[in-house]
């Protein structure tokens, strides 16, 4: 079981009253959301139990050979809506509870299961298409949301009806009781075959929702790529095959769900025929009275509707265990990189680094292999290699993205598995290849480099970079409202941004992962500036295809197939006519010709 989780796993073959324990296990509001819930049951029962027994008492005791009994008439009508009143009351109250802690718990499991996500490994965020674990955030606890709001509201409001229902028929007659019971209970075994059936075909439904949700978000995220390509009628076809999938799935479900509502309309009606067939032969022997077995009538009659929406209620039920058994599934998933409790810091300013035998691999693949390397604070660094030689993993692990399989990754002689998360946070900064954005201003993303930064942090932290002429040719300044992921801006400027932000943070180590790969001419002269006035206040790690920042680095990391094959300067490398020397004479070759 891994850490953080509240109970046994419930993947595999787990029973569904296993998978809805273990569910309503996994936020504390659950619990007190259930207990409201059962309140709620309780109290409408006995609220509609009172209107069969105050029929009984009218027939039986209200009215008389002499004929009616006005005052009983009126202390049984008014004892019966003082109670419905009562009932009715706690009821609303009950209610009102539920949805309050239902939604919190709810709320919760979101979190949890953002969180989780979060912290997936490397290799499980490469195989896993976001689109599933968006569907499993999003759709997955929606359809959780449905079942406590309705499913579990009808499992346990109905369930307590039928109860004290049949409760209430047996101190009436215990015989018309046992014979409705077991014309009832009988439902059981058809209602089980089918429900099996459907909990299976609704696995099957959550599962081809997912895939197609992976699917539809794969392809409009490169719908760039798509429409460059000609790839629309492939992509259409691929969509158009996940649709029909999830169809069958649904149709296959749909069929057993359509047999279930069938089954207690049947069982129902044999149930009262069975009763008023055995009170008019054997009920004057029995020493029944016709208001006891109107009121039976009455409370097998309203057992009917509950058993019905039960059975209605189970196609919610089975969508609901499916949803449950994926969020849960995400929630088991292991701790890749536990924090440490507590954690230590890190040396002030520029950090030195220290790979003692790192190895690292993803299911079984091995990406590096015995890394050994120091880097002494305040260097230069940048990293080359052909692509899939390792640079990328090697920058993650610094970042502390990913812990190594062997060996020890050191940051100013501390291990990074035991640095505290916020630490290492504030000062380890990465900018990304393509210098992610959010959805909002550019002042509110450079903001979010700094926890209490403010207008003048940031005046002084684009003074620091040489960037005051860029800003300024922003439309709106640092008003300047941006799209997802950062659309309004080009890439090189989308990188500029993300820049300012890191030198708002002052790390002691800023990882440039592929900074200048995708920059017009302009944007590079901007960025090189920015690069140099960055880099003279902490150690810096370049990973660059173009090898001009390799030129202008104090140290060079060269990694072929997983292994640091070669490091120095780039004189040094090129005089000793290795593996960097030939990268270096390709890379001026290509810049030549284009």
């Amino acid at each position: 079981m891994s850490a953080g989780s509240s109970g046994p796993s419930v993947g595999g073959r787990a029973s569904a009253l296993a998978v809805i324990r273990r569910g309503l296990g996994a936020a504390p509001g659950f619990t007190r959301a259930l207990f409201a819930l059962v309140g709620v049951g309780v109290f409408g029962a006995i609220g509609r139990v009172a209107v069969p027994v105050l029929f009984q008492q009218i027939l039986d005791r209200g009215i008389t050979e002499a004929g009616a009994d006005t005052a009983f008439l009126a202390r049984s009508l008014l004892t019966a809506t003082l109670v419905i009143v009562a009932v009715s009351a706690a009821a609303f109250t009950a209610d009102a509870l539920l949805v309050r802690f239902a939604e919190r718990a709810l709320a919760d499991l979101r979190v949890r299961l953002l969180r989780k996500s979060l912290d997936l490994s490397l290799a499980e965020h490469a195989d896993e298409r976001r689109g599933d674990l968006v569907a499993r955030i999003t759709g997955d606890v929606d359809m959780i949301t449905r079942f406590i709001d309705w499913g579990a509201y009808t499992w346990i409001v109905n369930g307590a009806l039928i109860v004290l229902s049949a409760f209430v028929m047996a101190l009436y007659s215990w015989q018309l009781c046992l014979i409705a019971l077991v014309v009832l209970v009988s439902i059981v075994v058809p209602v089980r075959w089918l429900q099996r059936r459907q909990f299976a075909a609704y696995d099957r439904v959550r599962a081809r929702n997912g895939l197609l949700l992976g699917e539809a978000s794969e392809t409009l995220g490169g719908i760039d790529v798509v429409r460059a390509l000609g790839h629309r009628h492939a992509a259409l076809e691929r969509l158009d095959r996940e649709i029909d999938e999830v169809v069958d799935a649904q149709l296959g479900a749909n069929r057993y769900m359509a047999a279930l509502f069938a089954v207690p309309d049947v069982f129902g009606a044999v149930a009262i025929a069975a009763v008023v067939a055995a009170a008019a032969i054997w009920g004057p022997g029995w020493g029944l009275e016709l208001g006891e077995v109107v009121a039976v009538v009455f409370l097998v009659n309203l057992t009917l509707a509950p058993i019905s929406e039960l059975s209605e209620v189970l196609d919610q039920t089975a969508l609901a265990v499916a949803s449950w058994r994926r969020t849960l599934d995400l929630l088991d998933r292991p701790v890749v990189l536990p924090e440490p409790r507590p954690g230590r810091v890190l040396p002030p300013g520029p950090l030195a680094i220290d790979f003692d035998g790192v190895s690292f691999g993803y299911d079984g693949h091995r990406v590096l292999h015995d890394v050994e390397l120091h880097v002494d604070a305040g260097t230069s660094v940048a990293v080359v290699g052909a692509t899939g030689s390792g640079k990328t993993t090697f920058v993650r692990l610094l970042c502390r993205l990913a812990d190594p399989d062997a060996g020890t990754v050191r940051l100013g002689g501390v291990d990074l598995r035991e640095v505290a998360g916020d630490e290492r946070r504030r000062r380890i900064r990465m900018v990304p290849q393509d210098g992610f954005l959010f959805a909002t201003t550019v002042r509110d993303n450079i903001l979010r480099g700094r926890e209490g930064a403010d207008d003048d942090d940031i005046a002084a932290a684009v003074e620091r970079l040489g960037l005051g002429d860029w800003l300024a040719s922003l439309p709106r300044g640092l008003d300047t409202e941006l799209g997802p992921r950062g659309q309004g801006l080009s890439v090189g400027e989308r990188q500029l941004v993300a820049l300012v932000r890191a030198q708002l943070a002052d790390p002691g180590l800023l990882v440039l992962d592929e900074a200048t790969s995708s920059l017009d001419p302009v944007t590079e002269r901007a960025m090189t500036d920015a690069l140099d006035r960055i880099a003279r206040e902490r150690t810096t790690v370049s990973v660059a295809h173009r090898l001009a920042t390799a030129e202008r680095a104090d140290l060079v990391l060269v990694f072929d197939a997983g292994r640091l094959v070669e490091s120095g300067s780039h004189d040094e490398l090129l005089t000793a006519g290795g593996h960097y020397a030939r990268l270096h004479a390709a890379w001026r070759r290509g810049t030549a010709t284009a």
